[in-house]
């Protein structure tokens, strides 16, 4: 079993989005799927639970029990589970990030949004735990070149010494209008961008988490 962690330490930057599509990603490529809500507001549990038909298993928890919970999930023969973190308590955030296989460190191309993340992205190296950096909400590029706010962003990334996902996610209305009825822009239509954007992020992930045994996912070492 591997777990990720999904990790943001400013409201609005779509972390639980992204970690209902991550856990709708591993579902639907036949992996076991359990999203563990350790946010209070517990907007992921809500998702799920409006959810119709198959989909990944949840549970309600909290930052201090998550070890447990993944002990109870390796037991039930889960292959996947995705934690969703609350934006702003440092020790909620610190306790998925131990359990984690792999902490997704989700940013904005902001000013406010990358200062914030500078202290998240010290624990992680402080703890000596893989990270990747998933910039999301993005404007779009054009023509192939990117904004000039996206240029800047990932410039200013680098000051934190973790990779950066070499997937971005754009601003797309349909990330947030599927989600409140539980589902994926991968389930809506495989073919429209935020299903590839998804979809490529998720398979970069898994060859990180799921590669050979004794294969070091990259971190600041």
């Amino acid at each position: 079993m591997r777990t990720i962690a999904v990790i943001a330490r400013k409201g609005g930057s779509g972390k639980t989005t992204l970690a209902v599509h991550m856990a709708i990603a591993a579902h639907l490529r036949g992996r076991r799927t359990l999203l563990a809500d350790s946010d209070l507001q517990r907007s992921a549990s809500e998702v799920l639970r409006g959810r119709q038909g198959p989909g990944p298993e949840w549970v309600e928890t909290t930052g201090s029990k998550l070890f447990a919970v993944q002990m109870a999930a390796l037991r039930s023969q889960v292959d996947t589970m995705i934690v969703d973190t609350p934006a702003v308590v440092e020790d909620e955030v610190s306790h998925a990030i131990v359990v984690a296989d792999l902490s997704l460190l989700v940013i904005r191309p902001t000013f406010l949004d990358i200062a914030a993340a500078l202290r998240t992205a010290e624990i992680i190296r402080r703890l000596r735990k893989p990270g990747l950096i998933v910039l999301n909400q993005a404007p779009p590029a054009r023509e192939g070149v990117e904004p000039p706010a996206v240029k800047r962003a990932l410039e200013a990334l680098m000051l934190m010494r973790l990779p950066v996902a070499p997937v971005i996610l754009r601003a797309r209305s349909n990330y947030q209008s599927v989600v409140e009825a539980g589902r994926s822009v991968e389930e809506l239509d495989p073919s429209n961008p935020g299903a590839r954007e998804i979809g490529a992020l998720w398979e970069f992930v898994e060859r990180l988490v799921y590669g050979r045994h004794n294969e070091r996912i990259a971190s600041n070492g």
